[in-house]
């Protein structure tokens, strides 16, 4: 018979031994990777050992929440990876592919952090390597050809920043967040508040790097333009590591202006709206209106927050004969570089408060609140009781608000398969479903999570149907996950449908063709073939 103390003893002998198998099996995991990244790394002047960190390094904790931007993610029981490797050259990225695959560890693709579901740096069923881009971020803007060959790593207010320093009257239709990073944004579509003018980013791409599951670095011409197509709006992950892209610099005028108006319920907020969605979809391209609903107490609040590539004088014009419930007067307009109309967009009140264009270079690492975000697509405008229905829900559900953002324009003009990304004609606009919180219990997370849900569950008859599509770059698992068994195609059916439409087919077509083996993949990557699954 043991005694309860030799039970003790046991249960924290087995304790030790555990922990003693475990780390040694991560400190062995380590050693191996080190290894092949020595023997695979062309002319490496780098300490090796210096860009692989491993969880027990005393440097891995800040490494790895640097670039997690929803701290629902970022708790104790967060699955963590079990390297992270921060790659400063091509030849890095290389090796770190075949090395993964060496040792038989799913790798996981982070440029700036900003997945809203974390899927770029967790893995909740398998040990997993985070390859993170961060150091990858030169970018080098050539004004004489207007193009600009921009990395990975970079995130888009360094993009912004940059090109302004060359020119004063180029600029890039992208993120309105700075900090969101170039790889995972543009191979996801990108769009920002010039898209009217001038479409996503990916309309605006004419090469790219990436990093096949051989370990090969191929750029346009020797991808083929089956992938160049896949990586501009299909998401890069799926099928290697994005390196780079070459994007086209875009004419921007000297002075543009912008303007946030706000109406309660109680000032007519309805009717503002009504005329809204009639307006902002089919107005002058170089003039982005978009409107956010958030429920304040008993009411709700819509503002109109614009871009107007051009001055305030025109705009109001405009904006008397085809938005006169909105009663837009020149002195609440301001005019402006485009530079700062970036600074101002993202933060309206950062201007006043002293921003300058080098703001936008500040990356604002370990910075992370919680979140929840879902999107939809409206192709017939909501009428006077929905929208009545809707503001009554979100005033009931508390926290959940909305972000409608018009499409029409250069949108309408580009074909829904000349990319991945096939939200185009026939889309009034965009609805993306915000709600951020700081509270860290498990209840809070549960509690907002459900409002988005709730509210995405009543909007169901005003929104896009068979499918009822989403936005890849606004990623919420709850629409469908892929756990890459027998029926891997099938579930990637289910999101991928959402995501890309009729494009799905094509996608894993190319999935197929590159990476057989469906090395490169995440809970909503695209699938092989069903035969090759």
């Amino acid at each position: 018979m043991v005694k309860p103390n030799s039970l003790a003893y046991l249960s924290a002998t087995f304790l030790l031994l555990t922990v003693s198998t475990l780390v040694s099996a991560h400190s062995s995991l380590h050693h191996t990777f080190l290894q092949c990244l020595t023997h695979h790394t062309k002319n490496c002047s780098t300490q090796l050992s210096d860009i692989v960190f491993a969880n027990t390094n005393p440097k891995f904790p800040t490494v790895l929440q640097n670039y997690i931007r929803n701290a629902r993610f970022n708790t104790s029981s967060t699955p963590k990876p079990l390297l992270i490797v921060t790659p400063l050259t091509e030849s890095h990225v290389q090796a770190a592919v075949i090395c993964a695959k060496t040792v038989n560890v799913q790798l996981k693709i982070r440029s700036g952090g900003h997945d809203y579901e974390g899927i770029s740096y967790i893995s909740k069923k398998h040990p997993f390597i985070v390859l993170d881009m961060f150091n990858l971020r030169k970018i080098k803007v050539d004004i004489k050809n207007e193009v600009a060959v921009v990395q990975a790593g970079a995130v888009m207010g360094e993009v912004y920043y940059r090109i302004w320093k060359k020119s004063k009257v180029h600029g890039f239709s992208a993120a309105v967040c700075p900090t969101v990073g170039v790889g995972g944004h543009i191979s996801g579509g990108g769009y920002g508040n010039m898209l009217r003018k001038y479409g996503l980013s990916v309309d605006n791409v004419i090469d790219a790097q990436i990093v096949d599951v051989k370990g090969n670095l191929l750029n346009r011409k020797t991808m083929g333009e089956d992938l160049f197509w896949a990586i501009r709006g299909g998401g890069g992950a799926s099928f290697g590591v994005i390196v780079s892209f070459t994007i086209k610099l875009l004419p921007v005028p000297k002075t543009v202006t912008v303007f946030r108006v706000e109406r309660t319920l109680e000032q007519n907020a309805t009717d503002l709206v009504l005329q809204w969605q009639q307006v902002a979809p089919t107005t002058d391209p170089g003039l982005f209106l978009r409107l956010l609903l958030q429920p304040e107490g008993k009411t709700v609040t819509a503002s109109v927050v614009a871009l107007f590539l051009g001055g305030a004088k025109e705009l109001v014009s405009i904006l008397e004969k085809e938005f006169p419930l909105l009663g837009l007067k020149k002195e609440s307009c301001t005019e402006m570089r485009w530079i700062d109309s970036v600074l101002w967009f993202y933060d309206d009140k950062s201007l006043k408060n002293g921003a300058k264009p080098e703001t936008l270079l500040d990356r604002h690492v370990n910075t992370a609140f919680f979140l929840k975000r879902k999107s939809d697509y409206v192709q017939k405008a909501i009428p006077r009781e929905g929208l009545e229905c809707i503001f009554k829900r979100m005033i009931k559900l508390g926290k959940i608000g909305l972000v409608f953002n018009p499409y029409g324009g250069r949108m309408a003009e580009i074909p829904s398969d000349a990319t991945p990304f096939p939200h185009r004609k026939g889309n009034l606009f965009k609805i993306q479903y915000s709600v951020n919180w700081f509270d860290p219990s498990v209840g809070a997370a549960k509690n907002f999570t459900n409002q988005a849900k709730k509210l995405y569950n009543y909007m169901t008859p005003f929104v896009s149907k068979n499918p009822r599509s989403a936005f890849l770059n606004y990623r919420d698992l709850d629409i469908g996950v892929n756990r890459f068994g027998k029926n891997s195609f099938q579930e990637g059916e289910v999101y991928g449908a959402k995501y890309f439409n009729n494009n799905f087919q094509r996608l894993v077509k190319v999935k197929t063709k590159v990476d057989p083996d469906n090395f490169f993949r995440n809970e909503q990557s695209i699938p092989v073939c069903p035969s090759k699954a």
